[in-house]
């Protein structure tokens, strides 16, 4: 885990918002047609409403997102659901903790 990666991903502010409406996704986002939303997260087509920018910006955002190991998608059908990775998120706060 790199945690330059995890700042560059959190150093903008729709992307961090991303991960703060995650962790309460029937608050932020809509139930979903397909899916459960604590199990499966929440619908790519969703979050893309809710942050209002383009489709390609926001797939780019995401994929920051889950390569810094904050968030994880799953495939649902045709659909693409993201979640946040709370374990790997643990192991992040720990190592902030020790080495910071």
């Amino acid at each position: 885990m790199e945690l330059l990666e995890v700042f560059k991903a959190l150093s903008n502010e729709t992307r961090l918002q991303i991960v703060q409406w995650l962790k309460n996704p029937e608050i932020h986002f809509p139930k979903p047609q397909h899916g459960d939303i604590h199990e499966d997260g929440v619908c790519v087509s969703d979050i893309h409403k809710k942050v209002g920018l383009s489709q390609s910006t926001v797939s780019l955002y995401l994929s920051m997102l889950q390569n810094a190991g904050l968030i994880k998608a799953k495939r649902v059908g045709q659909w693409t659901y993201y979640k946040r990775d709370e374990e790997n998120i643990k192991k992040i706060i720990e190592l902030l903790s020790r080495d910071l």
